[in-house]
């Protein structure tokens, strides 16, 4: 009840605040003219290719006077918005281009005016070589994100947002596709919002999205206060493609490879102030063997032993539908309503089949899995602007449901028997989200902005196990209120700092405790402090607090018992991470080429792992805890250079500390050093071909109870322009030198029965071959819209689903 109350109390200032908002913050009347937008595309007058960064100015002919302006996008698109009805110039300037004037007039009764192609002309007296280069750089940095243009990246075709994610500098991710950001878990957002594929398996989640779909990540290591608290590590947001023009336009895509197939398209039709927006992915993995050896000794503290082993395969396949339908409508140039329901469906599982070794006891094992996750996220969006530049008000509410179905059997045959035991287990996890957010932004003055919101997160998750008694439900409100400023301190100095408060309730039950209750209040400061140095290079200084709440995967107490030797559970007492971080980042250009490099600290109470121990028969079990708190200092550095101007090199190198220091047990790990590195190399060969190499090397990775082995993955790909550069077609490659990925995982524990030792090898059919297709039909506009950002959960980072062998 206490939580509703301030809820509520939160949202009946900001629904007063906007209902004074059409008078402006600071009070006075607002016009009431219609402003609409000017939009033009800036093309090469011999090639047709459009000018990237043209930069544009809106002239009044009245006075003479600069009302707006911009830059063209990679697109050569330009949109002017908020333009009052009168008569204009359109001056267009490039380097090594005339300077070009059009004349535009727009009316209370038609604000809008889309100018179509412009074509203007080189200045140079030959214009036979003249080429103009419209790709978007692969990396962007920006003050507080770098963003990994994935589209732009050719050996990303025939992939899956894994693969994706494995090439973004900063991120590590594990075989299995857990991602960390330096080191640190990650809050996971699509299109800034979360999905209910997300709360069940990151890695899951992930392998649903075809690459081709993606058209950047990013990567934010110094979220404000305006941003949900979660992710120590910090947030990573995937953007898909979107388009948003008159008339019909699309995108299509598709790829069939060794090791997988993808399918994607993308659709959408504007006419006047209506968009709809249509998307259909799908993708499909062979079934192929995955090796699995494992190994247990427990050492018990009566002198005995208890020695298990086992040594098999499994057989899986993985099949994935998603989907989304939008549609946007503006009633005028202040007023926006958007909603969008999208949707995912998957399934991973297959026959497997092993030798188990009980104490020198052998039995065969076959095995069957099924795991399904269906999901549905339904956003509406509301938002309001003035004319007054940069001033908005939005609203907005989603619904996020999902259903997790899985099922297993196990069937145990002695040696030299033909029958055996069967046992079947089938769990199916639901969970609801509801959400409700507010944000309001004010401008002062262009340096000088006020950001305030208010949101609440109801969570609703039930786990449905064979027998009813069993039954977990676990439900977590949240209500959260945040307040950011930014200014200008000097002309070189700028500073953003904020506040966010978040109150948690969370209420559940188990077997054997019955109903548990826990709340708590947090307060989340942020504070970015960045210069601006001699030759376009700025220095950063950040400050933030940072929650990591266990997602589902890591409460549920369904005892998972796929495997019989290896058993996994979720824990329900779990408390959730705190994390303070403190970073100092350069960042600069030179001659074309790209520097950033940082260095930070991190020290994180209550780190969650997952937990090595055994049964009361002796039978390992891997579970999670809070281990303890640790310390991280790292080291980030990126390099973007070109040699030639069709050639470009790019490198991340990674480094941090691990160390964690338990408590309970007053014992340390020790420091050990992670690294990740990752290198690409881009060449174009003139009339549309071009030929990129990419690899990754991701350092041994250390837990609190041992050690995973070293990873690498490298590959290639060739792409030919075609159909006048609307479509494409390549071949691609993955780890062609090598057939499987062997990982190796030792954990250490002791416990009450004794000390147990696990060596579990796996060896994943990574290396796969692909044919891919793109075209590009229409007219594409990307925009982004607001929407709602649920970044407060900590999602399974260590384990695939839930457990067993994974492609």
């Amino acid at each position: 009840m206490k939580q509703i109350l301030l809820l509520t109390f939160i949202f009946g200032i900001f629904f007063k605040a906007q209902a004074q908002f059409p008078a402006g913050f600071g009070g006075g009347a607002q016009k009431s003219t219609v402003t609409g937008r000017i939009s033009a595309v800036i093309l090469d007058s011999i090639t047709k290719q459009p000018i990237d960064y043209a930069t544009i100015s809106l002239i009044n002919v009245k006075d003479n006077k600069s009302v707006n302006g911009g830059v063209t996008d990679p697109k050569g698109k330009i949109s002017l918005q908020n333009v009052s009805p009168n008569s204009y110039k359109l001056m267009i300037g490039f380097m090594g281009y005339k300077t070009k004037s059009v004349l535009v007039t727009t009316t209370p009764s038609k604000p809008d005016n889309n100018l179509g192609n412009i074509y203007i002309s080189s200045s140079e007296n030959t214009l036979a070589d003249v080429q103009v280069q419209g790709t978007k750089a692969v990396i962007e940095n920006k003050i507080d994100r770098m963003v990994y243009n994935a589209e732009a990246d050719g050996t990303n075709a025939g992939g899956d947002a894994t693969d994706v994610m494995r090439k973004v500098p900063m991120l590590s991710v594990d075989v299995d596709g857990n991602v960390q950001l330096r080191g640190g878990a990650v809050r996971v957002l699509i299109n800034g919002k979360p999905s209910g594929t997300m709360a069940s398996s990151v890695s899951d989640a992930l392998k649903m999205i075809p690459a081709e779909q993606i058209k950047s990540v990013e990567v934010i290591t110094s979220p404000s206060a305006k941003y949900d608290a979660e992710g120590s590590g910090g947030i990573i947001n995937i953007i898909t493609k979107k388009s948003n023009a008159q008339g019909v336009s699309g995108t299509v895509n598709t790829s069939v490879g060794t090791r997988q197939n993808n399918g994607a398209f993308n659709l959408t039709a504007k006419t006047g102030r209506l968009s709809l927006n249509t998307a259909l992915g799908g993708n499909f993995a062979y079934a192929q063997n995955s090796r699995v050896v494992i190994v247990n000794n427990t050492q018990l503290n009566n002198g005995g032993f208890n020695n298990i082993s086992q040594d098999g395969y499994s057989k899986w396949s993985r099949e994935g539908l998603n989907g989304s339908l939008g549609v946007d409508y503006d009633f005028n140039a202040y007023n926006n309503i958007s909603s969008n329901v999208k949707f995912n469906s998957f399934s991973n599982g297959g026959p497997g089949e092993s030798a188990f070794v009980f104490n020198n006891i052998v039995q065969r094992n076959i095995s069957d899995m099924d795991m399904s996750f269906n999901n549905m996220d339904w956003n509406i969006d509301y938002k309001k602007t003035s004319k007054k530049e940069g001033e908005e008000f939005s609203l907005s509410a989603q619904l996020s449901t999902g259903r997790t179905p899985q099922s297993f059997s196990n069937t145990l045959i002695p040696e030299g028997a033909t029958v055996g035991n069967t046992t079947i287990r089938n769990n199916t996890s639901k969970n609801n989200e509801y959400t409700i957010q507010t944000d309001y932004t004010y401008p002062f003055s262009k340096s000088s902005i006020l950001e305030i919101g208010a949101k609440g997160i109801f969570r609703k998750i039930k786990s449905q196990f064979d027998v009813s008694s069993q039954d977990f439900d676990y439900n977590q409100d949240v209500a959260a209120a945040y307040g950011v400023m930014s200014f200008n301190l000097t002309k070189k100095l700028k500073f953003k700092g904020g506040l966010r408060m978040e109150y948690t309730t969370i209420n559940f039950n188990t077997q054997a405790n019955g109903i548990q209750k826990n709340d708590y209040l947090n307060l989340f400061p942020s504070a970015i402090l960045s210069r601006t140095l001699k030759g376009n290079a700025t220095l950063k200084l950040s400050y933030n607090r940072r929650l990591q709440r266990p997602g589902q995967n890591y409460l549920n107490p369904f005892l998972n018992d796929s495997n019989p030797i290896n058993l996994m559970q979720g824990n329900p007492y779990l408390n959730p991470e705190l994390s303070d971080n403190l970073e100092l980042g350069y960042s600069t250009f030179i001659k074309g080429s790209v520097i950033n490099a940082s260095v930070f600290y991190r020290r994180t109470g209550g780190i969650i792992e997952s937990s090595l121990t055994t049964t009361s028969g002796n039978t390992p079990l891997t579970t999670y805890i809070n281990v303890g708190t640790g310390q991280t200092y790292g080291f980030n550095v990126f390099g973007s250079y070109n040699p030639k101007p069709k050639w470009t090199l790019m490198s991340n190198l990674g480094l941090n500390t691990y160390e964690v220091f338990n408590n309970a047990s007053n014992l340390s790990t020790g420091t050990y050093l992670n690294y990740n590195i990752f290198a690409r190399s881009a060449y174009g060969f003139g009339k549309g071909y071009n030929f990129e190499l990419f690899g990754v090397v991701n350092s041994p990775r250390r837990t609190y109870q041992g050690k995973t082995d070293a990873m690498i993955f490298y590959g290639a790909s060739f792409k030919k322009d075609v159909l006048n550069k609307k479509g494409s077609i390549g071949v691609n490659c993955l780890n062609p030198f090598t057939k499987d990925l062997h990982i190796q995982t030792v954990n250490n524990s002791v416990n009450a029965s004794g000390s147990v030792y696990q060596s579990q090898n796996v060896y994943y059919p990574l290396r796969s071959f692909g044919v891919n297709f793109s075209y590009s039909f229409g007219k594409l506009k990307f925009t982004e819209k607001k929407k709602i950002k649920n970044d407060d959960v900590k999602q399974d980072q260590q384990q695939g689903g839930m457990g067993g062998v994974q492609q």
